[in-house]
């Protein structure tokens, strides 16, 4: 329970349908003080739909495991995702763990994700409408997309592994977000009203460059065009990424194609390309730049939530390289032979089946703002999440 509106809902849905319930705030690292507000409004729901409620200290781990491999990622140039090593590190991985030998059933979360069966057992591995303890259960698991488009999270839980999902409960995925504010209201739920976290959790009000500047020690450098014209300088690469419009750059004077001076719209322009080991920021002029697309980008530390293709093979599929990003058709081609391409390690997943394969998605349309170290997550047409990986 993050104190939030969603896992209180999730804990009342659940408590409705018959299961003891057990409340756990994680306190992690945060840095302006808002965790405290957090773990009270928790404790607040947990009282009133009358549950047990703990709180756990994982704040070391967590700045070992999501704050250091954030850090460590921009320093190396890429652009990586807090939220998925949260998921995979901390909620299902240390708390998890610790869940289960507690002796816990399930875990469940307040993620907008959907959770099916794919076994054709689904009556006989119920009692009373429910699952069976999952030990006793062989059938596979799938996640789907999120009724609630808008609000689906499942892009973020692409690292899950069936040993997992066995053990997972999701009861709000198949609710909107408003409904989910109005079953907060009907039950008197005191987060019923509270405002939704944005951007990357633990940095509250402290934007990310600000954060980041704590460890990665500013340096002046060029601002390029796409034609390799100085038009600016900024103050380190490793705080760019790809996509990024609002620049915090100094721009210089341009020369215009017809040769006169005129002062650039610093607001036109958008990163294209960064190189941390020369201390470049190349930017272009225009959302709709082609510089800004890639129609295929090549994939490490691959993890498959179902069936893994065979090597040589080739798979139509449905994917984004973003969160909330429109999915858009792709064919995930894995060739039997991993790429010379020089791996930016994260360790995120891993499968010794998979080493020594190459992975790339070729969409059928080039995509906008592709940044290595993001997360590109694959669906089928229906919705189900096949797999994701991290982008070289």
């Amino acid at each position: 329970m993050s104190g939030g509106v969603d896992s209180s809902v999730a804990a009342l849905l659940l408590k409705k349908e018959g299961y003891d319930v057990v409340g756990v705030f994680m306190r992690c690292y945060n840095l302006d003080g808002c965790s405290e507000k957090d773990a009270e409004d928790a404790r607040r729901v947990a009282e009133h739909i009358d549950i047990p409620f703990y709180v756990w200290d994982f704040e070391e781990d967590y700045k070992k495991r999501v704050v250091k491999y954030m850090v460590d990622g921009y320093r190396r140039g890429i652009t990586p995702n807090p939220d998925v090593m949260c998921n995979k590190e901390i909620k299902f991985g240390l708390f998890f763990e610790k869940v289960l030998a507690a002796g816990a059933d399930y875990v469940s979360t307040g993620h907008y994700v959907r959770l099916r069966r794919t076994s054709d057992k689904q009556s006989s591995d119920k009692v009373n409408g429910r699952r069976k303890t999952m030990s006793h259960v062989a059938c596979r698991m799938s996640l789907f997309e999120a009724c609630d488009k808008n609000k689906d999270q499942s892009y973020f839980l692409w690292t899950l592994k069936q040993e997992q999902l066995k053990y997972c409960l999701f009861p709000i995925g198949k609710y909107t977000k408003p409904q989910v504010r109005a079953i907060a209201r009907k039950a008197g739920l005191p987060t019923a009203e509270k405002k939704d976290s944005q951007g990357i959790c633990f940095l509250g009000k402290v934007s990310l460059s600000d954060f980041l500047k704590q460890y990665i020690p500013e340096k002046k450098g060029a601002l390029l065009t796409t034609s390799g014209e100085t038009i600016g300088e900024h103050s380190g690469a490793a705080f760019y990424t790809i996509g990024q419009r609002h620049l915090g750059a100094k721009f210089q004077f341009s020369i215009s194609n017809s040769q006169s001076r005129k002062k650039i719209d610093r607001n036109r322009f958008y990163v294209a390309e960064k190189d941390v080991k020369k201390n470049t920021v190349v930017v272009t002029e225009g959302s709709e730049n082609p510089a800004l697309y890639k129609k295929e980008i090549e994939l490490t530390d691959v993890n498959f939530l179902c069936q893994q293709p065979a090597t040589s093979n080739q798979q139509p599929v449905f994917a984004r390289v973003r969160y909330r990003q429109t999915l858009a058709k792709a064919i995930l081609k894995v060739e039997g032979q991993k790429s010379k391409v020089k791996s930016r390690k994260l360790k995120l997943a891993s499968d010794s089946s998979l080493l020594t394969c190459r992975f790339r998605l070729i969409f059928d349309k080039p995509q906008k703002f592709v940044a290595p170290g993001q997360s590109a997550v694959w669906y089928s047409k229906n919705g189900q999440m096949l797999g994701g990986g991290i982008i070289l």
